[in-house]
């Protein structure tokens, strides 16, 4: 369904674009029906640094199986979460 939209103003730059559309409503200015999917597939998730105590054998197991497989302990643990999350689902 198509609708009259109002023109969007010029802007002097960014802080100006910034405060006019936090104070108007988007759907006046855009046909939002006429909008495509946008895609971001280059982006990475945001992520946050957390703290957990391992027994320091078992941290060393995660390290040796990181290393055979070439890849970070870290990045391995996070596999190892992400592989167990997808079965509970």
């Amino acid at each position: 369904m198509k609708h009259a939209t109002k023109k969007i103003p010029a802007f002097k730059n960014e802080a100006d674009e910034r405060s006019f559309w936090e104070s108007h409503d988007s759907s006046e200015y855009l046909d939002w029906n006429q909008a495509n999917d946008a895609s971001f597939a280059n982006l990475k998730p945001s992520t946050k640094p957390i703290s957990i105590r391992l027994p320091e054998a078992m941290l060393e197991r995660i390290k040796m199986e990181a290393n055979k497989r070439d890849v970070p302990y870290q990045s391995l643990i996070k596999i190892w979460l992400s592989e167990r999350l997808d079965k509970a689902a």
